[in-house]
């Protein structure tokens, strides 16, 4: 981490910025197994607070660690119980109904390039890219995985470097026109970037994008910012 943490410095001014606010990286790491994949489409599209609500009702119910058999178990009037809705209930039955079938085999994965994982782990429903990037980055551990797709890693982005620019610009302004410009009060929208802005903006930060999108996840709930 210390060596990511030295590029990511030297690289990128903005991101030492980020870096020396928040502090030491923390990432948190689990286990490349089914238990993982099935807690990441719990927590899709739900904050933090009310997906670890619903995880552990769903967790006392299947038992903990999660396994295809523990699911599989379970009724769709047990799932719903638990907080989960039909659709991510089917997500998870199918996401058990392969890996017990053998169709998704847990121990190939740390060995297989990031795109032939995220190839294999979508064909499971419910399964898109930005899940199978959170389990390359939080699971399986790689250090190089730009989620493109991620709305904090995007406004995260416009907010750090895009808008920045905009403002920076913004001073060379005459106040004259600044007035002329347009009525006050004026809302101004926000355009966040394209994968290709995302991934010249994140080009510096290679090999250690992983690390880089933590840190802007963190910016966005630091008070200072």
């Amino acid at each position: 981490m210390r060596r990511a943490l030295t590029h990511l410095k030297k690289s990128d001014p903005i991101m030492r910025a980020i870096i020396e606010r928040i502090g030491p990286c923390r990432m948190r790491f689990g286990r490349a197994e089914f238990h993982s994949l099935a807690e990441a489409i719990v927590y899709q599209q739900l904050n933090g607070k009310a997906a670890l609500t619903i995880f552990k009702r769903f967790a006392a119910l299947a038992g903990e660690p999660l396994t295809p058999e523990g699911v599989l178990k379970l009724s769709d009037e047990q799932m719903r119980s638990a907080g989960l809705s039909k659709q991510k209930s089917a997500y998870i039955k199918d996401l058990a109904t392969k890996t017990a079938a053998g169709m998704l085999d847990f121990t190939r994965l740390p060995g297989l390039p990031d795109a032939e994982v995220v190839e294999h782990l979508t064909q499971v429903k419910g399964i898109g890219v930005w899940t199978a990037q959170m389990f390359l980055m939080f699971t399986l551990k790689r250090e190089n995985v730009l989620p493109t797709g991620d709305f904090g890693v995007r406004m995260a982005m416009y907010k750090h470097y895009l808008d920045v620019q905009r403002a920076k610009a913004a001073k060379k302004v005459s106040t004259a026109k600044k007035s002329a410009a347009g009525p006050k009060g004026r809302k101004r929208q926000i355009k966040l970037p394209s994968p290709e802005q995302m991934e010249k903006i994140a080009k510096c930060w290679e090999p250690y994008r992983s690390v880089a999108c933590w840190y802007l996840w963190q910016s966005l709930d630091m008070k200072t910012l």
